[in-house]
């Protein structure tokens, strides 16, 4: 089948017309998640329980024979069953496992990997009544399950500010390509954005999709309430360079300075930091430091904290952004009602 995009997926997802697997691949994972998540509301709010399944393929017992059983369970009073493959670039580019493993066969496929033989047979017969849905971060576009895949399955490439994986670079249509997104998303938002900001925002994100889609989230929240976000708060808030204190973080939150806050949180999670060492140590600020210094916001701030590990340990979004909206409540700013981003 031809190649799709996000929208042309979402215009079938509005007419209830899906096809029967989506391979969604690149590097935009916040785009990624949404098409993911878009294509289980296929199936209404009370039945998700028994037609909705999400499993990661690196998971231990999760193998390509247990998502083909699942995929062939009909579905229950609905019309559709959605079956979510995270990481499936397990079986779409599979590392390799060892020196007698490394010969390749005349197809360009691995040997000794018959894992995927099972996905490739269901992708010849897919399941009219199931919406089989495979979320990698890359293909290896020479084995037989990819080739397959490319005949019966849509294959929506999401690879945030380039057209394709290898394709060539322009740093002019990038920076553009970057407004846009930012420019969509505070239309989105519902807030107003100043030109300058946009350009700034976009500029310092590169070539690099998450730092555009995590310096965007930082600044909504950073601005939430104000009505137009300027070129000041853009400045608060996008990256700087680090002051390589390991406590800058709390630092900040105990100084109820929130741009500082964000930008070192950033700072220390591109560096390496642990997601749930970070978090260990803003538990620690809640209870040695919050609690004496302001005992009226400590029930707030441990139902966040709560709220955080819950969602960190039931991958209930990206952890960065998880613990960026946790540091803001932390600074002592009010969390933005839905829908503001």
């Amino acid at each position: 089948m031809a190649g799709s995009t996000p929208a042309a997926v979402r215009k079938q997802i509005d007419q209830r017309k899906p096809d029967p697997i989506y391979l969604i691949v690149g590097d935009d994972d916040a785009e990624m998640s949404r098409l993911a998540a878009d294509l289980s509301s296929l199936v209404e709010d009370d039945l998700r329980a028994f037609n909705v399944e999400r499993v990661y393929a690196t998971d231990r017992g999760v193998t390509a024979a247990s998502i083909v059983e699942a995929a062939r369970l009909l579905p229950m009073m609905a019309s559709h069953r959605v079956v979510t493959v995270l990481r499936a670039e397990r079986f779409l580019k599979p590392k390799r496992r060892g020196a007698r493993t490394e010969e390749e066969t005349p197809d360009g496929e691995e040997a000794g990997s018959p894992d995927a033989d099972a996905l490739e047979a269901y992708a010849k017969a897919p399941d009219p009544s199931t919406v089989l849905v495979l979320v990698a971060s890359d293909v290896d576009r020479t084995r037989r399950l990819y080739k397959q895949l490319q005949k019966t399955a849509t294959i929506v490439e999401c690879w945030g500010l380039k057209d394709s994986k290898d394709a060539r670079l322009d740093l002019r249509t990038v920076v553009r390509h970057a407004e846009q997104l930012v420019r969509q998303a505070a239309t989105e938002a519902g807030v107003q954005i100043d030109p300058a900001a946009v350009r700034l925002v976009a500029e310092r994100a590169g070539t690099d999709i998450a730092r555009l889609r995590g310096d965007v989230e930082r600044l909504f929240l950073y601005a939430a309430g104000k009505p137009t976000i300027t070129l000041a708060d853009a400045k608060d808030v996008v990256s700087a360079e680090s002051s390589q204190d390991d406590w800058a973080v709390t630092n900040a939150i105990q100084r109820g300075n929130a741009p500082e806050a964000l930008r070192e949180l950033g700072l220390s999670i591109e560096s390496g930091a642990v997601p749930y060492m970070i978090l260990g140590q803003l538990a620690w600020f809640v209870r040695e430091k919050l609690g004496m210094a302001d005992p009226r916001r400590l029930p707030g701030a441990v139902e966040a904290l709560f709220r955080t590990d819950q969602d960190l340990k039931s991958s209930g979004g990206d952890p960065r952004v998880l613990l960026e909206r946790l540091v803001v409540e932390l600074c002592g700013v009010p969390r933005p009602q839905a829908g503001r981003g």
